[in-house]
């Protein structure tokens, strides 16, 4: 990009949710910032909320019209990118819409098997409403060829990739210093909650320590059920590369995730990833060598317990930098006025 621009994010997504979508777009914003855009993000903080009624931890924004139009027509914005499907996404798409400007989006989670799993509500539902959100957009933004696939076979069009990165300079390799629990460590990091299928981890067979790192609104239930995995709640930044860098094998259990960053960071920790043969790992875990992927979770974990190798997990890492992705984002970028930024 040539020139800086005044580039608009709606997001219903944000701190202090702790989740893969906040911490994508925290970190996108600041390389954006660094490269000398400005960037105006609204955000649930800035309106009254409610919780989910299915989701209590989450709150979701009650924005009014008249407040949505003053921060967009203050911030002038040239570009417009709405990265979640809630209330400020949709009061956002609607101004978007009365105006005749362009706007991108992204493809984020699987909200129709998210809602299936959480509240019963059919996926074909769902899918209808996504559908429709992200018909108007410009362009809409996913992570992966299979997802792009999976998509497309849905009726969605005018996709474009945008991958994900990983910060060099805090996941890396961390000296081992975990003597209080029997090895193999077993590693989820993540919500603890049960769209993100962890059961499936703290139900394994195979030997050794679980360790869960996160919290979430199953937390309690199963740090009372599953006494033989240990709790650790969240961890950030070098914490989270410590524990990343301490396991043996990184465990992702989720069938709904469009990514997993979670994923490269344990990687970039020099840590093998076993998870399910499904969207997100199918394009992240391509090599033997930084993980395996199967149908049974366990043996999953026992391959890549035995062929995981610290150097090609690093390699592997390695190729997702925050740098390129910026770069493919102000590239799917569109002008609300109509013309393709380039």
């Amino acid at each position: 990009m040539n020139r800086p621009l005044r580039i608009l994010l709606a997001t219903d997504a944000w701190r202090p949710q702790v989740n893969g979508v906040v911490r994508t777009w925290e970190t996108s914003v600041e390389h954006l910032r660094r490269r000398g855009h400005q960037v105006e993000v609204i955000h649930p903080g800035q309106f009254a909320s409610v919780p989910i009624p299915f989701y209590r931890e989450i709150r979701l924004a009650i924005p009014s019209r008249r407040q949505v139009t003053a921060r967009i027509l203050e911030f002038d914005p040239e570009v417009v990118h709405i990265a979640t499907e809630g209330p400020i996404g949709l009061a956002v798409r609607a101004f978007c819409r009365r105006r005749r400007w362009r706007f991108s989006t992204s493809y984020h989670s699987k909200f129709p098997e998210y809602l299936k799993h959480l509240a019963g509500i059919p996926v074909g539902w769902s899918y209808r409403f996504m559908r429709w959100f992200h018909s108007d957009s410009s362009a809409v933004m996913v992570s992966t060829p299979t997802l792009e696939a999976d998509l497309a076979a849905r009726g969605f069009g005018n996709m474009r990739r945008w991958s994900r990165g990983v910060d060099l300079s805090v996941f890396t390799p961390q000296p081992r210093n975990w003597t209080q629990y029997p090895r193999p460590i077993l590693l989820y990091a993540g919500r603890v909650s049960t769209e993100k299928n962890l059961e499936a981890f703290l139900t394994l067979k195979n030997p050794g320590t679980k360790v869960v790192v996160g919290d979430g609104p199953m937390r309690e239930k199963w740090q009372r059920e599953y006494a033989d995995a240990v709790f650790l709640g969240y961890r950030m930044g070098t914490a989270l590369a410590e524990a990343y860098s301490n396991a043996d094998v990184f465990v992702f259990p989720s069938k709904t995730d469009t990514f997993g960053l979670v994923m490269i960071e344990a990687m970039a920790c020099g840590v093998p990833v076993a998870a399910y043969r499904v969207v997100g790992p199918i394009d992240v875990v391509t090599d033997p060598k930084v993980g395996c992927l199967n149908e049974s979770l366990d043996t999953a974990v026992e391959v890549a317990l035995q062929n995981g190798d610290q150097a090609a997990c690093l390699a592997h890492a390695r190729q997702y930098t925050w740098e390129r992705c910026t770069d493919q984002l102000l590239a799917n970028f569109v002008s609300v006025t109509g013309a393709v930024k380039s």
